[in-house]
């Protein structure tokens, strides 16, 4: 059997249907983008003013207020801060230990989608060259032929024009999947780091209140 013989057989079917699965792609990217968009909205407004309401919990001092505002949020950094707050007896180690976890746990929710959005982004591309390759073959397949030899010529170079709209698709799905890619990794470091400095917030709190003493407010001094 002649492999080349039978590998250029499925080359000769053409590339529409590269191009028939980078739409489909192209349908299954946007769908996640909007979902991911819509996520990152809502927990944006979930999370807005929780630190300084926080802050002016602490104080006050009023440990059943802080409760009540973590408890109320309904963004990420709020709910995984008040899981942590729930260890305070333990110290602002232990806080910062459960915080840890819950923002390891909480990763699930933030990264889904991610994989899919990298790996249509890196072999999109790839994928359209692909349809290119087996576009050219087919049209110099088709120069090799005695009817192109009679002086169809323009259909060959139409197959070949055709052949590289498959490399232009590959790149215009991949594009708008690497720019998601990139905002949804920018948005979960977002979310860890305003996470991360409300735990430290509340642990130097919980170390201040173990030691008897109380956060003080700032006055300026005169100059």
């Amino acid at each position: 059997m002649d492999i080349v013989e039978q590998l250029l057989k499925v080359a000769l079917l053409g590339s529409a249907w590269v191009l028939w699965s980078l739409l489909l792609l192209s349908v299954f990217s946007i769908s996640v983008m909007l979902e991911r968009a819509v996520f990152f909205f809502r927990n944006g407004r979930g999370s807005e003013g929780l630190r300084d309401a926080v802050l002016e919990a602490i104080r006050e001092n009023d440990v059943a207020k802080v409760e009540t505002i973590l408890g109320a949020s309904k963004s990420i950094e709020g709910q995984a801060v008040a899981t942590a707050f729930a260890f305070r007896e333990g110290g602002g180690e232990a806080i910062a230990h459960a915080l840890e976890s819950e923002l390891a746990e909480g990763r699930r929710d933030l990264e889904r989608g991610l994989n899919f959005l990298g790996t249509i982004g890196n072999n999109t591309p790839f994928f359209g060259l692909l349809g290119t390759v087996i576009g050219v073959i087919d049209a110099f397949r088709a120069l090799g032929s005695d009817a192109a030899q009679s002086g169809a010529m323009g259909d060959v170079m139409s197959g070949i024009a055709e052949a590289l709209v498959a490399t232009g698709v590959g790149l215009f799905v991949a594009l708008p999947a690497v720019i998601a890619y990139n905002v949804v990794t920018k948005k979960i470091g977002d979310i860890e780091s305003d996470a991360a400095s409300l735990g430290k917030l509340l642990t130097a709190w919980v170390d201040v209140q173990g030691k008897g003493g109380r956060i003080r407010e700032f006055s300026a001094v005169a100059a």
